[in-house]
């Protein structure tokens, strides 16, 4: 229980494991790529705790389905093809899992994993006192358009004891601002939350300098994980080596470049886009999911978080501008004035994702590696409880 454990990555994965393994009573070196944390993946994503609602991209009705969005300027998924084993590898797995039979299993890990994590943070609420990280426990309406969405949306509850089928007028009545929207029914859970990821990443990393337990390692890319026998030794670190005892990889999706022999990780970036724009007249007051469009809306304190898109295009992290642009179009057609979309902050990220929707969290072939990987849109959800199950299963 004496031994140093290091975590790679300092994104809301990492500093929830680490955050975990110092509750635990274990001492902490963090190496974080960037000068700063939670500057990735985790700095402006759709900020929807959505415990609920974790069903898998990979279902059976997706590539039929994904071949219309394609044919869409505006569609939710772009796909573009590269000259990379690793992506037609993912893309394979994946397809593989669009069977009714594997989402459902993937859904109901998932699921279990979510209520884990949800339980999870009001402990560390309750017990450590954190917050200020504009948490609300404000509920989530899930809002259709057709019929046959609806009607889908209805026959697949994940939670039929916790969740509500509304109709149209009553939609309105609960949420006023998508009175504009032409939503004719919803799904809402009232005990769904939402948060700010990177504010929450920030009270964490506070607590950790707080417990002197913890060492964060600032700036320090991770090239090479050094090994011998079956035990990682050492990192590379620019030209120094830093020794390790035991250590977990929670490097998102870049991940996968740190493979050792014998271990393929089958983790691949999808980029998603987010607008942070301040509220309006009519800001919505529950988290709101536009189920055909697939856009997400999150009220975090005086800002609308308005999140979407994914985008399979290798590695490339740039913001585009028109997937932006369609975004700011869809938001202001559904919630006018929700926002004041002309001043949005806009942003983009790479979510890391295994084909199944899975994380893989647990012990690799080697004896003190550990993952904490593949966590895909859901990371700031499953965040906490994904980083308490590593820690159980490390101690």
């Amino acid at each position: 229980m004496g031994q140093r454990v290091t975590v790679i990555g300092g994104g809301v994965i990492g500093l929830a494991t680490a955050y975990a393994l110092v509750r635990a009573g274990l001492s902490v070196v963090l190496v974080e790529a960037r000068d700063s944390l939670a500057l990735a993946t985790s700095y402006a994503n759709g900020g929807q705790l959505s415990y609920r609602y974790v069903a898998p991209l990979a279902d059976a009705g997706v590539p039929w389905q994904a071949l219309g969005w394609l044919l869409q300027g505006d569609s939710p998924l772009r796909l573009r093809l590269r000259m990379d084993p690793t992506q037609w590898r993912w893309l394979l797995a994946f397809l593989m899992a669009c069977r009714s039979s594997v989402n459902r299993r993937s859904g109901a890990q998932l699921l279990e994993l979510a209520r884990h994590s949800q339980a999870t943070l009001a402990r560390w609420r309750d017990e450590d006192g954190l917050s200020d990280f504009a948490w609300r426990c404000n509920g989530k309406l899930v809002a259709f358009r057709s019929e046959r969405a609806f009607s889908k949306g209805r026959a697949h509850l994940l939670d039929p004891a916790r969740q509500r089928v509304v109709d149209g007028a009553e939609l309105r009545a609960l949420e006023p601002a998508v009175a504009e929207a032409p939503f004719i029914g919803g799904v809402l859970t009232p005990d769904e939350e939402v948060a700010d990821c990177h504010r929450f990443c920030e009270r964490l990393a506070e607590r950790l300098r707080a417990s002197g337990q913890c060492r964060f390692l600032l700036g320090k890319t991770v090239t090479r994980m050094i090994t011998r026998k079956d035990r990682v030794v050492a990192l590379q670190v620019g030209h120094k080596h830093v020794e390790v005892e035991r250590l977990v990889l929670c490097a998102g999706h870049r991940s996968a470049g740190l493979g050792l022999p014998g271990m393929r990780l089958p983790v691949y970036p999808l980029k998603g886009y987010s607008l942070t724009a301040p509220v309006a007249s009519l800001p919505p007051q529950l988290s709101i999911t536009d189920y055909e469009r697939k856009i997400v809306y999150a009220r975090l304190d005086q800002q609308l978080r308005v999140a979407a898109m994914v985008d399979i295009v290798g590695y490339d992290d740039s913001v585009d501008a028109g997937r932006l642009q369609s975004m700011r179009q869809l938001a202001l057609e559904a919630l006018p004035l929700a926002a004041d979309y002309g001043q949005a902050v806009e942003w983009a990220g790479m979510r890391p994702a295994t084909p199944t929707g899975v994380p893989i969290i647990g012990a690799s072939a080697y004896r003190n590696l550990w993952l904490n990987v593949g966590h895909g849109a859901l990371g700031f959800t499953l965040a906490c409880g994904s980083g308490e199950r590593l820690a159980r299963m490390l101690c």
